[in-house]
């Protein structure tokens, strides 16, 4: 963060801010998969539950992709269970995929050491081979863009969700960090994601395992890298054109890199300016990319309803408490703020009237992680794409399409919805939110020194 403000130039040529992803196609190729095999789950507590019972069980293969498996308790169960699957059925394929540059370091604010890697390394020299972890460099530097694919299968069923693997996302001690978590039971749909990761990722020679003594330096890996990157502009997962019949919902998986040809930008703006009627928005960080904002001011022009649930600042995962040493870091949630605040005030009279609802989202110390679309009452994307610039232009993204015209899954989503709203509070105007004059004195002097540069428009992009 205190590099982002001091070294605007080069960071701002590395970024194409002014080119537009094209339009959508209107068609997506699909599994047809029974409404029934389509579970929501309630809470992290349940997430965690599934995740360890379903390792235990698995008979065939198991492939994890998260952000990160950390070194604490929570990321330790999960490890442990691999191991003891592994140990129980020799045959069973473990495969875990996190990204390259977060498992090699330490938490931001921390001292430095080697990360989650070092938990990778101890527990292979210990319990031996069978888990294999491998880290993905989706860039060279892990500010301009991360391994952001979302997804677990185990043997036939995918367990999807936002959640990364540490002790505040599942629910390990009390205080947990909110995602949304689905299971889809389908062969067809676990064999096409598990066949990218194979495919993309297991088969570059970018991608290098972090459970072994001797890993390369990310300065070597460049030319693999690079290589990488343009191997991910063309790949997409391998999608049949099944017909949904009676008690079938049609579900794509898409994946998003880059600004050009992106398969999940383009059909989250497609199914976005598709609404008819109702849209609800879930994204931990408001920060909207430009198309999307474009996008929600022609629906509120034709007359939609807009609901957007976002985390109060108190519920972002960078917010400092009052009391604690600040770091640059916690200005974050502020920045959100403000956005916040800027678009409620420019859209006051449709708040007035009820067509444009703003939650803010909070249970205590707990903390917001939700992403996602329901549009009218019959599509539903499922994603762990922030719905950010950085999501836009450089994380690699993947996301979950469900279209359902007969309605098969309306209860299950309206039900999400009502357990989502009751830690939320509609946000009446931009008023009630904190006067930026009341905020802590280091985090008025920064933003001070942000907007008198405009590089606040720059660390919206990038974070």
């Amino acid at each position: 963060m205190n590099k982002l403000i001091t070294a605007p130039g080069r960071l701002a040529r590395l970024l194409p801010f002014r080119r537009k992803p094209r339009t959508a196609p209107v068609a997506l190729p699909s599994f047809a998969i029974p409404a029934g095999a389509i579970d929501v789950l309630p809470d992290p507590a349940a997430f965690r539950r599934e995740l360890l019972q379903r390792i235990a069980q698995a008979t065939r293969r198991i492939v994890i992709v998260a952000l990160y498996l950390q070194d604490d308790d929570g990321g330790r169960e999960v490890l442990d269970a691999l191991y003891a699957a592994k140990a129980r059925r020799p045959a069973l394929q473990v495969s875990v995929f996190v990204d390259w540059h977060r498992a090699q370091r330490g938490l931001i604010g921390k001292q430095k050491n080697e990360g989650n890697a070092g938990m990778y390394r101890e527990c292979a020299a210990r319990l031996g081979p069978g888990v294999e972890i491998h880290g993905v460099p989706v860039q060279n530097r892990e500010l301009f863009g991360v391994l952001h694919l979302k997804g677990f299968v185990i043997d036939d069923a995918v367990l999807y969700s936002g959640a990364s693997l540490n002790d505040v996302y599942l629910a390990r001690y009390g205080r947990y960090r909110l995602d949304r978590y689905h299971l889809l039971r389908h062969r067809g749909l676990a064999d096409a994601m598990a066949a990218f990761v194979q495919r993309y990722f297991a088969e570059s020679a970018a991608v290098r395992r972090l459970d072994v003594a001797e890993v390369p330096s990310t300065k070597m890996l460049q030319p693999a890298i690079r290589e990488f990157r343009q191997e991910l502009q063309r790949a997409a997962y391998e999608v049949p054109r099944d017909t949904p019949g009676i008690g079938e919902v049609a579900v794509t998986p898409l994946l998003g890199f880059g600004r050009g040809d992106n398969a999940l930008n383009e059909a989250l703006l497609a199914l976005l300016g598709g609404a008819r009627r109702r849209l609800i928005l879930l994204t931990p960080y408001f920060n909207l990319p430009r198309p999307v904002r474009a996008v929600l001011g022609q629906l509120l022009r034709r007359g939609c309803t807009l609901d957007i649930m976002v985390g109060d600042k108190v519920a972002n995962d960078f917010y400092i408490p009052p009391g604690q040493p600040f770091k640059t870091i916690g200005l974050l949630p502020y920045l959100y703020e403000n956005n916040l605040r800027r678009f409620a005030r420019a859209h006051r009279r449709q708040i007035e009237s009820g067509q444009l609802n703003l939650h803010l989202w909070r249970d205590g110390d707990n903390s917001y992680h939700l992403k996602g679309l329901f549009i009218d009452d019959d599509v539903a994307v499922l994603t762990g794409n922030n719905l950010n610039p950085r999501a836009w232009s450089l994380d690699l993204e993947n996301g979950l399409v469900l279209r359902d015209p007969a309605r098969l899954l309306q209860a299950k989503h309206e039900a999400e919805w009502a357990a989502l709203r009751r830690h939320a509070t509609r946000l009446a105007d931009y008023r009630a939110l904190e006067s930026p004059r009341r905020y802590p004195a280091e985090v008025r002097r920064l933003l001070r020194r942000l907007n008198r540069t405009r590089l606040d428009r720059l660390v919206n992009r990038l974070l």
